[in-house]
């Protein structure tokens, strides 16, 4: 199997004062190209600063990332932002659409700065909204619509470049049970649909269910991996066919 993101005792150290606080505390894993690998945790158990660390929004205080075989924690800016528009895609608890455009606008947003023509991006983000149902939606505002149809957007516009990588933060967090599981139906199917792996941060047992592995992440340090059986037969594939 291909890793994807491999993690070499990742260190996030913060100071306050005197004092020394290790958000993460010699973090090792590796994740395989194509699966949903959870990030599980309470609040201030340090999940959220793992997925920060390995989306290069922060840098960490000691430790490799690579990421495609690319360092993460080496790149300036100006290498991370090239880097993220052409793999990654994002997918926030807050949604993070502009208020001031309409659904249709929001997911034109990462072909726009790509430089696609209007014509292209309009068209795929038609398609990427119809996929997530809302199709009757396109010119609506997020204060049009409700939570779970605002994170529907959320996805569209992560997904609508297909890129390689999701980075989930939460994605569930202000959404109801039913609008949940509708909506980790929608991540977990457009990944296996287009062959993207999945770094999801949760504190939702309902949300976790849908990956292929949990990592159990307690103060700072991984407390055990927990396999799902789709896990373990495509680990069984994936030797066989070697």
């Amino acid at each position: 199997m291909e890793t994807i993101i491999k993690i070499e005792n990742l260190k996030k150290v913060y100071r306050m004062g005197q004092e020394k606080v290790y958000a993460l505390n010699g973090i090792n894993l590796d994740v395989v190209k194509g699966e949903i690998c959870c990030l599980f945790g309470t609040s201030g158990s340090g999940k959220s600063t793992l997925l920060n660390l390995v989306a290069g929004l922060e840098k960490p205080t000691r430790g490799s990332i690579l990421v495609k075989n690319i360092p993460i924690e080496k790149l300036n800016e100006k290498q991370l932002a090239k880097f993220r528009q052409k793999y990654v895609g994002f997918i926030f608890q807050s949604y993070n659409l502009m208020p001031n455009l309409t659904a249709l606008e929001n997911v034109t947003l990462p072909l726009m700065f790509k430089g696609y023509s209007r014509k292209a991006r309009e068209k795929a983000a038609v398609k990427m909204l119809k996929a997530v149902g809302l199709g009757n939606r396109l010119n609506h505002k997020p204060n049009q619509m409700s939570g779970g149809q605002q994170q529907r957007v959320s996805i569209a516009r992560a997904f609508v470049e297909k890129p390689e990588i999701i980075f989930a933060d939460e994605p569930t967090g202000n959404l109801d049970t039913k609008t949940t599981e509708e909506v980790m139906e929608l991540i977990a199917g457009m990944a296996e649909q287009y062959g993207q792996t999945i770094l999801l941060v949760s504190h939702d047992t309902e949300a976790s269910d849908y990956a292929d592995r949990i990592v159990h992440i307690r103060d700072g340090e991984i407390e055990r991996i927990e396999e799902k059986e789709k896990y373990k037969l495509r680990v069984k594939g994936c030797a066989v066919n070697a």
